[in-house]
């Protein structure tokens, strides 16, 4: 489909959000989304979501008419942030964010009716950010999915909001997506502590398939990048998995074996204690998700794989070593 064509706006120089916008009526904007839309994809994107529950306020540079695509050899990533109560660390997440080097960043925030300063936070950088919405959610992983249905962009990735991304992470990102066809991409993070410092990297285990399921993540969630086709093709987070939606998620990504690429260096910092440590606790519900999945054999391999590393760390206890 082509795109009607919109001369280009830069907003401001200083952020990645503000370099490459559109002015355009949000009624034309709306008819092209629906218009490229298929009828196997799992759900529509929206600019706006409808008014929920508890609504504090909606903003953004959508709401005064801007909007953005994909340029020749700028792809439009979105970043997309949920918080609730997030004062202590959100206004540094979202600088990393509008501070990229890369010039077709979308920024879109979900806040789950906030009752700190949070919506303050968000309101200041209202000018930088695309859309941000204020209301009661039902967890996690429905603000997410607020956020996707929200995304205009190429690829599409997830930034917690005590996390921090790199200047220069989504031009490696861009890079990338324009000299290959990969349908996800993904990279190290740091470890670091509540105070910034940091303690190790989050390493991508390199046969995610395997291991992804059996023992851990593959790689950091904030860390993941895929093609808004993708996320349509698969679906949004299933909301029955209270912590465990990211595993159920990359589940179906790994189970796919598409084209993919680690882009190899770390690209932010993931904040121990934080929104990111829920990632961690999904992996002892990662049963369930393939219990849920009635696969056997996933099912049986689960049960030695636990029973033999139950067994294995017994021995070790007892041999003290």
């Amino acid at each position: 489909m082509n795109k009607t064509k919109f001369e280009i706006i830069e907003l401001d120089p200083s952020y990645s959000t503000t370099r490459l916008v559109r002015k355009a009526e949000p009624g034309l904007v709306m008819a092209e989304i629906k218009a490229a839309h298929k009828p196997e994809d799992k759900f529509e994107t929206v600019l706006f979501l409808p008014e929920g529950e508890g609504r504090q306020g909606e903003g953004g540079l959508r709401t005064q008419g801007y909007f953005k695509q994909s340029e020749e050899g700028k792809p439009l990533i979105t970043v997309v942030t949920v918080v609730y109560n997030g004062e202590q660390f959100l206004e540094e997440t979202i600088q990393s964010v509008i501070s990229q080097t890369y010039d077709n960043v979308e920024y879109i925030i979900i806040d789950g009716g906030s009752t700190d300063s949070t919506l303050d936070i968000i309101k200041k950088y209202k000018h930088a950010i695309d859309y941000w919405v204020s209301e009661k959610d039902k967890g996690i992983y429905d603000a997410m999915n607020k956020g996707i249905c929200c995304a205009t962009g190429h690829f599409i990735g997830l930034l917690n909001a005590d996390d921090l991304m790199y200047e220069e992470s989504l031009v490696l990102y861009a890079n990338e997506i324009c000299l290959n066809r990969y349908d996800y991409l993904y990279s190290s993070v740091d470890l670091t502590s509540l105070s910034g410092e940091k303690y190790g990297v989050f390493r991508p285990i390199k046969s995610p398939l395997l291991f992804g399921v059996l023992r851990q993540m593959p790689f950091a969630h904030q860390s993941l990048y895929l093609r808004q086709s993708l996320y349509k093709k698969i679906g949004l987070y299933k909301l029955r998995y209270k912590i465990s939606a990211d595993f159920d998620f990359l589940y179906s990504v790994l189970s796919l074996n598409l084209n993919n690429k680690d882009i190899g260096v770390s690209v932010g910092a993931f904040r121990e204690g934080g929104e990111s440590q829920d990632f961690i606790k999904s992996i002892s519900n990662s049963k369930l998700v393939i219990l849920d999945r009635k696969s056997k054999l996933w099912a049986l391999i689960w049960f030695y794989y636990r029973f033999i590393r139950n067994k294995f760390g017994l021995l070790k206890r007892n041999l003290r070593f």
